[in-house]
């Protein structure tokens, strides 16, 4: 399986993000991309660096407004004095129509959601770079190959329009998606990280033309917590064409797969001829969010369910964790899809 990665997605270096009040380590760290290389190495991927297709692709999902606010921020920022080494927000607007404040801090405020999306200097061209590695990968399978891996770090699916969040800045997947149906396909979004893809639920929430379907812990007390409820069916044009699956936190193999089962019968449904698989590893038994127990071999079962669909798929890295099962993780999940 062909699988892309620029050197220069490592520049994203986070130190810290708060959790419960407390300033902890940030997990998402560019440690994660060696793991994640060796894992898909180890299944037979080849890697190479991705095309440059310019700022359109992202463009065409994320407002001229944000990309603006994230090239330049953290320079901005920087005049601030006093300012932290990150920008970190600390307050939010209580609506998306409020006014919109020429200030860096009121800036980062309306286009970051959480405080677990620190802006450093590096976060712009490694979010760049990290989307046009799941646009390359796109481009190969819509060339005629069966699948492609994209090493998307930053991840992306927590990313809406305009508004950064949950480690994620540009929704790598969202925009993998849009290249394809701009290029005449009717593609569908499987996600199927622990958490709730919010950011690509938001994107397409009012559209009918990408089926986003999420398969994540239960929001009702786990990360993103105001979306990814079963009740969110789209709004507009777009109803019914988003599907949740919120399963119990301690969700195993077994039960990971009947759900599963339920999510591919939507995606049939759709007649969907190209697939985007939002691949989170982090619903594993050993991740430090510890929010599934899926095994490591369960992750070659998921993967060749979603094999069968027999679709052309582009698999773009979302989350998974540093802990020592994370490469073995993804080289089940990638020899499990038939990599």
């Amino acid at each position: 399986m062909k699988a892309f990665f620029d050197d220069r997605q490592r520049a994203h270096d986070p130190k810290m993000f708060m959790v419960n009040g407390t300033r902890l380590p940030n997990p998402e760290q560019p440690a994660r991309i060696e793991a994640l290389r060796a894992g898909a190495e180890a299944a037979g991927c080849t890697f190479a660096a991705p095309t440059d297709h310019g700022p359109g692709p992202l463009a065409a999902l994320h407002s001229p407004e944000y990309l603006v606010f994230l090239q330049t921020i953290h320079t901005r920022w920087s005049r601030i004095a006093g300012a932290a080494d990150e920008v970190i927000p600390n307050i939010h607007p209580d609506r998306r129509t409020a006014s919109y404040p020429r200030s860096a801090v009121g800036q980062a405020g309306f286009h970051q959601a959480d405080t677990a999306c620190p802006i450093a200097a590096g976060t712009w061209d490694a979010a760049y770079w990290s989307a046009q590695a799941a646009l390359t990968a796109a481009d190969v399978v819509l060339a005629g190959e069966r699948a492609a891996y994209a090493l998307c770090r930053p991840p992306g699916h927590h990313a809406f329009g305009d508004l950064a969040g949950g480690f994620c800045f540009l929704n790598n997947s969202a925009i993998a998606a849009e290249a394809m149906l701009r290029a005449g396909r009717r593609p569908a979004i499987l996600d199927v990280d622990v958490h709730h893809g919010n950011g690509t639920q938001g994107i397409f929430y009012a559209r009918a033309d990408v089926l986003t379907v999420s398969i994540h812990a239960d929001p009702a007390r786990f990360y993103p917590f105001f979306w990814g409820h079963a009740e969110e069916r789209g709004t507009g044009a777009g109803l019914g064409y988003n599907l949740n699956l919120a399963l119990p936190r301690g969700t195993d193999d077994a039960s990971y797969l009947e759900a599963l089962d339920i999510a591919l019968a939507r995606i049939r449904a759709f007649g969907t001829d190209a697939l985007v698989v939002a691949l989170g590893l982090d619903a594993h038994e050993g991740d430090p969010f510890q929010g599934f127990r899926v095994t490591t071999p369960g992750f070659a079962r998921i993967a060749g369910a979603i094999a069968g669909l027999g679709l052309p798929s582009v698999i773009v890295q979302e989350g998974g964790y540093l802990q020592p099962a994370l490469g073995a993780n993804l080289t089940s999940f990638l020899k499990g899809f038939g990599g």
